[in-house]
C-alpha cells in the first residue's frame, strides 16, 4: 500500500492531496492510507502542508525527497555496519561467515564514507 500511496502523490497533477482523496482514488481503506502516509513522512519522501481554508491534512511529495531519503539512510548504513562487526566478533573473521560479514562491513564502511559526498554533489548540480 505504501508504494501505491507514494505513486498517487508522485503522479497527481495537483499540488497536494488529502488522505481521503488518496483512499478514494486508490479504493483502499483510510487505515491503509494513514499507515502509508506515516511511513512516507517518517522517511522524508512526503510532507504535510498547510491548506488555507481546509481542516484536513494535505500531503505532497517533498522537493528534494530522494536526497533526503538517502541522507536518512546514513543511520541504516551505520546500523548494518555495526551488525556486521558484531557478527564478526561472534564468528571470527577467518570463518566463512566471518569473511562474508567482513565484506558486508567493508561495503557499509564504503557507503558511510561516500554517500554524504554523493548527496552533496547531487544537490550542487541541481
Amino acid at each position: 500500500m505504501t508504494a501505491r500511496v507514494l505513486s498517487a502523490l508522485l503522479f497527481t497533477e495537483r499540488d497536494t492531496l488529502t488522505a481521503g482523496e488518496i483512499a478514494e482514488s486508490l479504493t483502499i481503506s483510510s487505515g491503509s492510507v494513514s499507515t502509508a502516509l506515516k511511513s512516507l513522512t517518517t522517511v522524508g519522501l512526503i510532507e504535510k502542508v498547510p491548506a488555507p481554508g481546509s481542516r484536513r491534512e494535505h500531503f505532497r511529495f517533498r522537493e528534494g525527497a530522494w536526497a533526503t531519503l538517502m541522507s536518512e539512510q546514513n543511520q541504516l548504513v551505520k546500523v548494518m555496519r555495526e551488525a556486521a562487526e558484531q557478527g564478526i566478533a561472534s564468528t571470527g573473521e577467518d570463518s566463512p561467515a566471518g569473511r562474508r560479514l567482513a565484506e558486508m562491513r567493508d561495503f557499509y564502511d564504503y557507503l558511510w564514507r561516500e554517500l554524504p559526498a554523493l548527496i552533496d554533489r547531487w544537490r550542487a548540480q541541481k
